[in-house]
């Protein structure tokens, strides 16, 4: 098989495209081998023996991969964060997640009879206010109380 770098340069210039782009037929080689000129390389790529492959695109294989282990929870840690803690979950989301357990606990206390309808709205407004950061300090204030 004969040196064809010279044809392959030649016709990546004509086309327009990488070296590692240009096809040159196996079975034309020896016609591709006579060709010297850019004259010759572009009557070679008329009649199909020279040919521009598709450009090669980038591999998912490593992006699915990482999508698995993000999916299980993994590549969450500090290295890997960007942006203030607000930036990744909203403070307004976070505070109706907190309500909302909150006011559930209440209600459960409420339907179990162990709070009354006085105690029960009292601290259902201090839980709007914003009085207890979670669930347990509210259990707590609740234990302090009786």
């Amino acid at each position: 098989m004969s040196d064809l770098s010279l044809q392959r340069r030649l016709a990546a210039k004509i086309l327009k495209a990488g070296r590692s782009r240009v096809y040159i037929n196996p079975e034309y080689s020896e016609d591709v081998a006579e060709a010297i000129t850019k004259d010759d390389v572009r009557s070679l790529i008329k009649q199909g023996k020279i040919e521009l492959r598709p450009p090669s695109t980038p591999s998912r294989g490593r992006k699915r991969r990482l999508k698995v282990k993000k999916s299980r929870g993994k590549r969450k840690g500090h290295g890997s964060r960007k942006g203030a803690s607000g930036a990744r979950t909203q403070p307004e989301t976070t505070w109706v997640h907190r309500v909302r357990k909150q006011r559930k606990y209440l209600r459960e206390l409420y339907i179990k009879g162990e709070v009354d309808k006085k105690t029960y709205r009292t601290l259902y407004l201090k839980i709007k206010g914003g009085v207890f950061p979670s669930v347990s300090s509210l259990r707590n204030f609740l234990a302090k109380r009786v």
